[in-house]
């Protein structure tokens, strides 16, 4: 017989063993910890209703489905792709008419850069149930005519009016040309750092089409090997405009449908300048038109006649920085605007009447607003997302358009979104916490009440309670220098004060960015988690030049990025091995693109600090990314020589002391393998060993197959070798 003593240890391992279940790779792009969600969520226009996305696993079909706001239920499903033969791969994405009585369907999606993709389309009409394929060919950004009886659309590099009565198509363009002249679809590099793809849109009256010409001519070219598994690898070139080359040159033109003519606006007063945004105010001859110069640190909102094609600046933008760009401009019924601005040191919503004459600033503080709403103009009230409750949580706001009667309507402490119904009397509120997976609910919009959960992902929240994860404990972390810098820690479930554990910190540290927020678990974050099960506290520093603490904390990094990104890593290090319970002779560090950008100098400048970093795609020299990043930051290598090289990993080979792991997928468009190649070969010159992993063919992100595992592995064992 076994004593109760034998018995009781017995189950108690037992119970410990169930109770920590451990994470493992596979489960975290399996999967496993997949959290429900809403997918293609739309808000419609005309009725107090919304559209959901669903997949049906069991038929596997896909389905549009339309709810009623005020009381959730389903009304109708619009269509179900079982039942028509053609849509058997599925929809990727869908938008409405004007009417909200057709819909464009996109399928059989090809990705070409991070945003733009071609795709099939398909035309249904809710009404009479009838689907149309549109071309026999694929297309870029389709786009109702306000009316709903046109279409616009782009195809290599041309743009084209489809009439869907005649179905037939005319050109507005005859002059695209691949790496030559792109009509209507923006260029790679305003795609990737002013994201935007359409670069055109269609005036009120749906007379007229405006549109933005790229000349890239004189770009110069990037090419990069494909290897697939063919006998010869092919070439894939395309321009790319590096800090301080030449740009593509913009041209604005309105082409107006009935007449088949195309106006080309005079810009002549501005040289070597950027397009930002392009869009028809309420007024149907009156365009509007973002204008930065090359250094951003001027932006002109022109108003264009769309008769005349005559200009005028109504608002002027600058900044000792750069002038942020967003797509918060928003025309009210007498064409008075909502504009966004840092002007007073943070972000805050501005109302300005049509000619361009503010009327009245509407939140004011020292917190950021981070994302607008959109205004019920029946109340005047505006509905805003902000950081007043704390820089690291986001809640859903309302306030007059005269700046008073401001009511927080999210009621809990995290990460809050908003979806508003047409008639803003209901909102759903998307929430979560580092504590609470992701949680749906109807709320009204007067004071923000629950009305009902939509859904709360409790069968994910029950499932984890198995793997009994660790707490992402948030804190303010205070350098030598004085810095008060935001960050979060993971520390072992079992967690024990008297040991010394190794510390593997994680950072991105671009402008403007953040990872220490207030929200629920990425897939890095289980990786994070598996870690600390391994015996690591994993932490995370969000440094100066990070965002949403005013715009001096986030400029602060302005003409030298790396240099105070990286010292605040460096002594956020150093605070963190002067913790009892750490081993300060064990800190990594690691980051990706910007984050290994980071990771990579601070192995080197932080010898002292740190044992060992991984760098997944980083730029190690500013001269080698595109032109409108890099100068936003740093204006162009001929200006700040100094403020390129003086901070580059790629000059500060010689004082790697630690152990380095470099990454890189050879087909990045983005962060070229260049970056890495190059520092492969400063390190080698400088007779330093490393270690490193190339991806062929792989993109910024280095995904598809079994590759995430790979990665995440051979991650994963570099830290346990090495930390």
């Amino acid at each position: 017989m076994y004593s109760k003593k034998i018995i009781t240890l017995f189950l108690f391992l037992c119970f410990t063993v169930v109770g920590q279940q451990k994470i493992t790779i596979d489960e975290l792009y399996n999967g496993t910890f997949r959290a429900q969600g809403m997918d293609e969520l739309q808000s419609l226009k005309n009725t107090n209703q919304y559209t959901v996305l669903n997949a049906d696993r069991q038929s596997r079909s896909m389905q549009i489905d339309l709810y009623d706001f005020a009381t959730l239920k389903k009304v109708s499903t619009l269509i179900d792709t079982k039942s028509h033969r053609e849509l058997s791969g599925g929809i990727d994405s869908y938008t409405f008419d004007a009417s909200e009585k057709m819909i464009l369907l996109a399928c059989n999606t090809n990705q070409i850069f991070r945003h733009s993709f071609t795709a099939d389309y398909y035309l249904y009409d809710i009404t009479n149930k009838k689907l149309r394929k549109l071309f026999d060919f694929q297309v870029q950004e389709p786009t109702f005519s306000p009316d709903g009886k046109k279409i616009a659309y782009a195809k290599e590099n041309n743009l084209y009016v489809y009439d869907l009565t005649s179905a037939t198509s005319t050109p507005i363009t005859r002059d695209g040309q691949k790496n030559s002249i792109i009509n209507g679809i923006t260029d790679w590099v305003y795609e990737e750092e002013f994201a935007f793809v359409k670069a055109f849109d269609w005036s009120a009256d749906s007379k007229k089409v405006a549109y933005i010409r790229f000349d890239e001519s004189q770009v110069p070219e990037f090419s990069m090997s494909m290897f697939g598994k063919e006998l010869y690898p092919m070439m894939q070139t395309f321009k790319y405009p590096k800090a301080g080359e030449k740009n593509a040159v913009v041209s604005l033109h309105i082409y107006d449908v009935n007449a088949n003519a195309v106006k080309n606006i005079n810009l002549g007063k501005y040289t070597d300048f950027y397009i930002a945004r392009l869009k028809w105010t309420n007024e149907a001859n009156t365009l509007s038109a973002q204008v930065l110069n090359r250094h951003q640190n001027n932006l002109d909102l022109l108003f264009i006649d769309g008769n005349s094609g005559a200009a005028k600046v109504v608002l002027n933008e600058k900044d000792k920085a750069y002038v942020d760009v967003t797509d918060n401009l928003t025309f009210l019924k007498d064409n008075s605007f909502i504009w966004t601005s840092e002007k007073d040191g943070f972000n805050h919503i501005y109302l300005y009447d049509k000619t361009g004459k503010l009327k009245n600033q509407i939140t004011k503080g020292k917190w950021e607003v981070t994302n607008y709403y959109g205004l019920d103009e029946k109340t005047n009230t505006v509905f805003y997302q902000s950081v007043e409750n704390g820089s690291i949580n986001r809640d859903v706001y309302k306030i007059g358009l005269d700046g008073k009667n401001k009511v927080r309507l999210s009621q809990f402490t995290g990460t809050n979104a908003a979806t508003f119904s047409p008639n803003f009397q209901y909102y759903i509120n998307t929430f979560s916490s580092a504590a609470q997976p992701t949680t749906y609910t109807l709320n009204d919009a007067k004071f923000g009440k629950q009305v009902q959960v939509i859904e709360n992902n409790e069968t994910l929240a029950a499932k984890l309670k198995s793997y009994d994860l660790p707490a992402k404990e948030f804190f303010v972390l205070k350098t030598a220098k004085g810095n008060e810098l935001n960050a979060w820690m993971i520390k072992p479930k079992n967690f024990d004060p008297a040991k010394k554990y190794p510390v593997f910190m994680y950072q991105y540290s671009g402008p403007g960015s953040q990872q220490v927020n207030n929200e629920w678990n990425s897939t890095d974050d289980y990786w994070f988690m598996m870690l600390s099960q391994q015996g690591y506290i994993v932490a995370c520093v969000d440094g100066r030049g990070t965002g949403f603490k005013g715009a001096d904390f986030k400029k602060v990094t302005q003409l030298q990025l790396g240099k105070y990104e990286v010292e605040d890593q460096i002594d956020a290090a150093k605070v963190l091995g002067n913790y009892t319970f750490v081993d300060k002779a064990r800190i990594g560090i690691f980051g990706w693109s910007y984050g290994g950008f980071m990771a990579s100098n601070c192995i080197m400048k932080g010898n002292d600090v740190f044992k060992m970093a991984i760098a997944v795609a980083p730029v190690t020299n500013w001269r080698f990314y595109d032109s409108v990043y890099t100068e936003r930051y740093m204006t162009t290598p001929q200006e700040n020589a100094s403020g390129y090289d003086d901070n580059s990993p790629i000059n500060h080979v010689d004082k790697l002391k630690g152990k380095f792991l470099l990454i890189h997928g050879s087909g990045d468009d983005n962060v070229h393998v260049q970056n890495s190649m190059q520092m492969m070969e400063a390190l080698i010159q400088a007779y330093k060993q490393f270690d490193s992993q190339i991806y062929p063919d792989n993109n910024h992100g280095i995904y598809g197959g079994k590759t995430r595992v790979q990665l995440y592995t051979k991650m994963t064992n570099f830290i346990k070798e090495n930390l």
